[in-house]
C-alpha cells in the first residue's frame, strides 16, 4: 500500500489547494499531481540544493481557469490542446530554446503544429506522452468484456466504472465508442451519437476520479472494475500488486495525448532557474524515470532510446493495431461545447 498511501497524501494536499510541496521559493512549478518526481529534475537538484515549489491542479480546464483569474506561476504543464487557450489569452510567451540545448532532441511530431511553433518562436515545450484505455481488474472481468468500449455502458458493470472529470479524455472515449476516431472535423451527428453514448454510461459511473491516484484508490479497494485510464493509474496499482490490466486495443481502439511545459509571462520567479528546470525536464535520463515513476514516454528521442521495447509493451506504450484518437489540438469553440455538455451529463441531465 505504500505508493497509493504515498499519492494520497499528495491528494489531500491537492484537496486543500495549498502548495503541496514547498521547496526552492525561486520557481514555482504548477503542474498535474504525481510529477513532482526526483527523478524527472535531479540536475536542477544538484545545481540548486532544492527541488522547485510545486501546486498542483487535477484537470487542464482547472488549470487554466486559476491562471486565467490571476494565480501566478513560473510555468504549467498543459496538454498539447489546451495551448491555444493560453496564447489567446496573453498568459505565456514563447520559450528562447537557444537556452535549451535538448530541445533539438525532441521528436518534431509533438511540434508540428503553429500553435506549437511560428515565426513568434517556441510557444511550447513537449516533453510527455501516454494513452487513455480501459484498465480493468482481470480477475474479476473477462477479457472479451472488454473487448469493446461498450464494457463501459454494460449494465453488468453498474456502479461499477469510473471515468476521468476530465473533458477531453470522455469525449475521446464518446467518440470512440461511436465511430470516430479524429475530432479535429466532428459533424452536428457524430456531436450527437457521442453525447447520448455519454449519458448512457454515465448510469454505469461509480465516481468521476480527479487525479490518477483517487482512480487507482477506487480499484483497489474494489468499488471500480473498469475505468478508462492513463498510464500513471496503472502504474501505480502495478506498483502495489494489484491485479490490473490495460486494455488499448479494444475495437473501437483507444486515445493518445501529449503534455508539455509553457512559459507562464510575467512569473514571480527566477527565469535561469526556469530553464535549468525545462533542461533537466528534457535531458535523456529522466526518460527512464518518467516511465518508472509514471508510465509515461518521453517527446525526447534520446530519452526513448534509453528505453527497451520490453519496457514499453510492459507499459503500453508500444504500437497498437486497433485505432487512435489522438488529443492532438480542436476547434476551441468545440471544445468549450463539450466541457459545457459533460458538466450537464454529470448533473444528471
Amino acid at each position: 500500500m505504500k505508493k497509493l498511501t504515498s499519492l494520497m497524501a499528495g491528494t489531500a494536499a491537492l484537496a486543500l489547494a495549498i502548495p503541496a510541496q514547498a521547496a526552492d521559493p525561486d520557481l514555482l512549478v504548477f503542474d498535474w499531481a504525481g510529477f513532482e518526481e526526483p527523478g524527472l529534475f535531479a540536475t536542477y537538484t544538484e545545481k540548486h540544493g532544492d527541488s522547485p515549489s510545486y501546486t498542483f491542479y487535477g484537470d487542464d480546464d482547472e488549470a487554466y481557469q486559476k491562471l486565467a483569474s490571476g494565480f501566478k506561476a513560473d510555468t504549467a504543464h498543459p496538454c498539447s490542446q489546451m495551448v491555444s487557450k493560453y496564447r489567446d489569452a496573453g498568459l505565456i510567451e514563447p520559450w528562447d530554446v537557444s537556452r535549451i540545448p535538448e530541445f533539438a532532441n525532441i521528436d518534431p511530431k509533438y511540434l508540428n503544429s503553429p500553435i506549437f511553433k511560428d515565426d513568434q518562436g517556441v510557444w511550447y515545450i513537449p516533453t510527455d506522452w501516454g494513452a487513455t484505455a480501459v484498465a480493468y481488474n482481470p480477475e474479476e472481468v473477462p477479457a472479451e468484456d472488454v473487448a469493446s468500449l461498450n464494457v463501459f455502458t454494460n449494465p453488468k458493470y453498474q456502479g461499477r466504472t469510473s471515468l476521468p472529470d476530465s473533458s477531453d479524455d470522455v469525449w475521446a472515449l464518446a467518440y470512440l465508442a461511436t465511430g470516430v476516431t479524429d475530432w479535429t472535423n466532428v459533424t452536428e451527428e457524430q456531436f450527437a451519437a457521442a453525447a447520448a453514448w455519454l449519458r448512457e454510461a454515465h448510469q454505469n459511473v461509480q465516481s468521476y476520479w480527479a487525479d490518477p491516484s483517487e482512480q487507482a484508490q477506487t480499484m483497489a479497494s474494489g468499488e471500480v472494475l473498469v475505468s478508462w485510464s492513463w498510464n500513471d493509474g496503472v502504474t501505480y496499482l502495478r506498483e502495489d500488486d494489484y491485479p490490473v490490466a490495460f486494455q488499448r486495443e479494444a475495437t473501437e481502439g483507444s486515445s493518445s495525448f501529449f503534455c508539455g511545459f509553457v512559459n507562464m509571462k510575467d512569473g514571480p520567479g527566477s527565469e535561469d532557474k526556469l530553464y535549468d528546470f525545462i533542461n533537466a525536464w528534457l535531458r535523456p535520463e529522466a526518460g527512464p524515470a518518467l516511465l518508472d515513476a509514471i508510465g509515461y514516454g518521453h517527446t525526447s528521442k534520446a530519452a526513448m532510446a534509453l528505453i527497451s521495447d520490453e519496457e514499453l509493451v510492459d507499459a503500453g506504450l508500444n504500437e497498437i493495431t486497433a485505432p487512435v484518437l489522438a488529443q492532438t489540438p480542436n476547434d476551441p469553440a468545440l471544445r468549450e461545447r463539450q466541457l459545457a455538455e459533460f458538466e450537464k451529463i454529470k448533473a444528471g441531465f
